[in-house]
């Protein structure tokens, strides 16, 4: 949003003309804009595997074959939000950033739950889903490791999935995911710990993505519900800021229903109990020790993430067992680690160089 001080009337009333006349040719953007220019997640790719509504996806190679890592890497997305947000735009396209470093990728994509799906539990989609979908690309790719690349939420069920199943991981990156929930820093973190979440599953049963959206823009509502529809009426005179914006909005408002019980389970034994980092979460009846990970670690951490401060990311790397750890760094927000500058010039490149060398 712009800033304006108003010296007197007249400069008050040219900025409403001016503002108005964006507005009005904004409007006329709109009408002349379709939905193949919104579209998003167009990177080629097949469908090689699926469970249920989930689905495992392998995108085709944008570099010559013998260019191509020989180890594959699996993409995880959180559970809340669709995973095309790594393929949001060509230009802002993380995906694309690994392909044309040479990274063989596939991306799982969760679904849309409903009723039907509300008794599923994390050991359901880490132990059942995650597991089937690994087992595939070894099978399917030759090698005995592949490398796990884990986003926000879908980084804990990474992690969670290495330290039971270490033999099947060659090397794992997280990026903005929370494993240490002790932190009160952000709102997200401070009000999961005193939310009712057994009333909320018991009276859903699968828990309304729509209400879990409301939450999340709740937690900065000046930034996330004012001031941005401000901004973008001062600036939807520009075709082009106007469809990133509009496509953003659609991927922000494709919110996926929730599984009542892993979303239990997650708020109860994470948010609030703090099992994974202390040691004591348990899935399937086994113990998940985080020191387990011994495989090659990188941890991606945003310095200005409202959901997952750095005081929930960054302890995994004290809690993981691997010699070979890094982490890195960025000035970037949540989201911004995706579609930001500095995302293509230097957070995926770098993220594939560190795969590349850890890939042999």
């Amino acid at each position: 949003m712009t800033t304006n001080n108003f010296n007197n009337m007249e400069e008050s009333e040219k900025y409403m003309v001016d503002f108005y006349g964006k507005v009005l040719k904004g409007v006329e953007n709109m009408m002349n804009t379709s939905p193949e220019d919104l579209k998003s997640d167009t990177l080629e790719k097949e469908l090689v595997f699926q469970i249920g509504k989930s689905r495992l996806f392998h995108y085709k190679p944008l570099v010559e074959p013998d260019k191509v890592l020989k180890i594959p890497t699996m993409i995880t997305y959180a559970l809340v939000n669709r995973q095309y947000m790594m393929d949001i735009q060509p230009d802002r396209s993380v995906i694309r950033n690994f392909l044309e470093h040479g990274l063989d990728c596939y991306i799982v994509d969760w679904g849309y739950p409903t009723r039907e799906d509300m008794y599923m539990t994390m050991e359901d989609y880490i132990n059942w889903y995650m597991n089937d979908f690994v087992d595939y690309i070894i099978e399917h790719s030759g090698c005995p490791k592949i490398n796990l690349l884990g986003v926000c939420q879908g980084g804990t069920f990474s992690s969670i999935y290495t330290a039971l199943h270490p033999a099947k991981v060659n090397a794992l990156v997280t990026m903005v995911t929370p494993v240490d929930f002790e932190t009160n820093d952000g709102l997200l973190f401070a009000w999961s710990k005193s939310m009712d979440i057994d009333s909320l599953v018991d009276a859903y049963g699968t828990v309304p993505g729509s209400l879990m959206n409301i939450s999340y823009l709740l937690l900065k509502p000046f930034d996330l519900i004012v001031d941005k529809y401000i901004g973008f009426g001062e600036k939807m005179d520009d075709p082009t800021y106007l469809q990133n914006f509009l496509r953003m909005e659609g991927w922000i408002f494709d919110s996926p229903d929730q599984a009542g019980e892993t979303l239990r389970q997650f708020v109860k034994d994470l948010y609030q109990d703090n099992k994974l980092v202390k040691g004591d979460f348990k899935l399937g009846g086994e113990t998940v020790n985080l020191k387990n990970i011994k495989c090659p670690f990188l941890a991606v951490v945003a310095d200005y993430d409202h959901l997952v401060p750095k005081a929930a990311s960054e302890p995994i790397l004290d809690a993981v067992g691997s010699r070979s750890k890094k982490l890195l760094n960025f000035p970037v927000g949540h989201i911004g680690m995706y579609v930001s500058g500095k995302s293509q010039k230097q957070i995926a490149p770098q993220i594939s160089e560190w795969l590349v060398n850890h890939s042999a």
